[in-house]
């Protein structure tokens, strides 16, 4: 199954690692230095124009960790991610 991020943009929800409140986990230093070393590597994709609300991290293709920057609330994705969950 896939989670559909927004602007055509899509994770196999296996995937994925977490999902992450931007308000919430950017008071931690330890984030926000995450967050600037990945953006310095190349591995954040902001999707949308506007502000971003989350950020989801997955596994990428070459095995490093991609960051997706998303307009919606974790809330938001983590239910979709949940409704793709098999039965």
């Amino acid at each position: 199954m896939y989670l559909h991020l927004g602007q055509n943009v899509m994770v196999r929800n296996q995937d994925v690692i977490g999902i992450f409140d931007l308000d919430n986990t950017t008071w931690s230093f330890r984030t926000r230095r995450f967050l600037e070393q990945a953006e310095r590597k190349g591995r954040v994709i902001p999707l949308g124009e506007d502000l971003p609300r989350s950020f989801v991290l997955a596994d990428g293709r070459d095995g490093a960790p991609v960051i997706y920057l998303v307009p919606l609330s974790s809330a938001a994705l983590s239910a979709r991610a949940e409704r793709n969950l098999p039965v």
